[in-house]
């Protein structure tokens, strides 16, 4: 009995870690700074609860990630976009430009934020289609 007891209980704090072992990609396109933020503040909320995160910017979102963007701050901690994604960077996340984006903005990697890379539409594909990871677009 107490075999089966052990073996229950050790099945059981598996399954507990595999449960808190989430990933969230979050997919920002907008070029909307509210819209941005919206996602970028839930990115950091799965952060904190110990999620995988993996950010994709997209479009006019990844302008978020180009060194010297003026952006306005947003209320109610007066962040920039470009400062939440850098709070990400720093707590963990894995931030992406989008395949199109540098091609076709003129811009090169060396204009990136440090953090921030070309995103390889491979691996991404495969990223989104691993188990438990849950999306969020905005």
């Amino acid at each position: 009995m107490k075999k089966l007891t052990t073996l229950a209980l050790t099945g059981l704090l598996a399954f507990a870690g595999a449960a808190q072992a989430q990933s969230l990609f979050v997919n920002i396109h907008s070029g909307q700074a509210m819209a941005q933020g919206a996602g970028l503040v839930l990115a950091g909320q799965a952060l904190e609860q110990k999620a995988e995160v993996r950010v994709l910017l997209c479009d006019a979102a990844a302008n978020i990630a180009v060194t010297g963007q003026d952006m306005p701050s947003l209320k109610p901690r007066n962040v920039t976009p470009q400062q939440m994604l850098q709070g990400l960077i720093k707590g963990g996340a894995k931030v992406e430009v989008c395949a199109l984006y540098l091609p076709n903005s003129g811009k090169q990697a060396s204009d990136l934020i440090p953090g921030v890379t070309p995103a390889k539409p491979a691996d991404v594909a495969a990223h989104l289609l691993k188990p438990g990871v849950q999306t969020l677009a905005f």
